[in-house]
């Protein structure tokens, strides 16, 4: 646990963390504004399993398919798929960051507090896990394994968990650090 304290430490700097978040939020838009309407162009109207932060069942999944037919299921593949590894990535490493420099600025980064900036790398991983499990079943289609839809599901649960709990502290966090900034000035301006 030291070790890794020490590594976001050596990388808490303003600009290395505003980079890693602007470089994120890219890949994300690509994402939203290209690959996944590009793929949903085929799944009339039905949403990916990448954003069904509740689940899905065998159900859904075989109808998603069927509804993408070929075409679709290709696109999901080696469009949408390729730029969903490299976000989980750059999520995990650039909110863990985000969260370790605002905690740092409320000199809670030495306490339990640390452990916030696991859970976008757990939401990182859950994705990875989640991307394989959609590329076995895109690969194995219509030969789909019930557990291989039950894990994926899973996967996709923990992500969109680890990634709210994420958003919910980060925004605890932000105010505290605002109400900081707030009483700084009223002290400072107090004090003249």
């Amino acid at each position: 646990m030291k070790r890794i304290k020490e590594i976001v430490n050596k990388n808490l700097s303003g600009k290395k963390v505003l980079l890693l978040f602007v470089l994120t939020n890219i890949i994300y838009a690509i994402m939203l504004i290209v690959t996944i309407p590009k793929t949903m162009m085929f799944s009339n109207g039905m949403k990916l399993l990448d954003m069904m932060p509740t689940g899905y069942d065998s159900e859904y999944v075989n109808a998603l398919f069927e509804t993408l037919g070929v075409k679709g299921r290709e696109v999901y593949l080696y469009n949408q798929i390729p730029v969903d590894m490299i976000y989980p990535f750059l999520f995990g490493i650039s909110y863990c960051l985000l969260i370790a420099y605002f905690l740092k600025k409320l000199n809670k980064l030495n306490s339990a507090f640390f452990y916030l900036c696991f859970l976008p790398i757990i939401a990182g991983i859950a994705d990875y896990l989640e991307n394989f499990g959609i590329i076995n079943m895109l690969n194995n289609y219509p030969n789909l394994s019930q557990i291989s839809m039950e894990a994926t599901n899973v996967f996709s649960i923990v992500k969109s968990m680890a990634t709210s709990i994420y958003f919910i502290a980060l925004i605890i966090t932000l105010l505290l650090f605002g109400i900081k900034l707030v009483k700084a000035r009223k002290t400072s301006a107090n004090n003249m």
